[in-house]
């Protein structure tokens, strides 16, 4: 149920890895209230409600979360699609420690041994898919 969410490559104000936290809970399912985004976070994270709804309110002034009221509640929903953020933030990652290139990023990891037998196996599929 993703009919609120922008596939639009605009992206929002770049998010902290709490705001990050949020946005997971948001993605996997919304519209949900603040209490209900902090039954997801707050537990493993040792945060209060309070922080969750600072994290929310930054999220909607940045715009990739937007509010919707629900009584005397508000109901939260991404405006980034997950897949839109990850392709902007792999793009930011590659640009600023790889000078824009895929290719060193895999050399890389291929030799810190970070790279399966699988990992290789599903990049060499890819690349053959990209080929043809």
């Amino acid at each position: 149920m993703e009919r609120w969410v922008s596939e639009s490559p605009e992206q929002p104000d770049r998010i902290s890895e709490a705001e990050h936290a949020v946005m997971e809970a948001l993605w996997q399912r919304s519209p949900l209230t603040a209490q209900e985004v902090c039954e997801e976070v707050c537990g493993p994270r040792g945060w209060s409600l309070a922080t969750v709804k600072t994290l929310l309110s930054r999220l909607v002034a940045k715009q990739a979360v937007e509010t919707e009221p629900d009584g005397k509640r508000f109901l939260y929903s991404p405006r980034i699609a997950r897949t839109v953020y990850v392709g902007a933030e792999s793009r930011r990652l590659v640009d600023r420690l790889f000078g824009g290139r895929a290719a060193p990023l895999f050399a890389h990891l291929a030799e810190s041994e970070q790279l399966s037998d699988d990992d290789i196996a599903e990049i060499e599929a890819l690349l053959k898919e990209l080929k043809s």
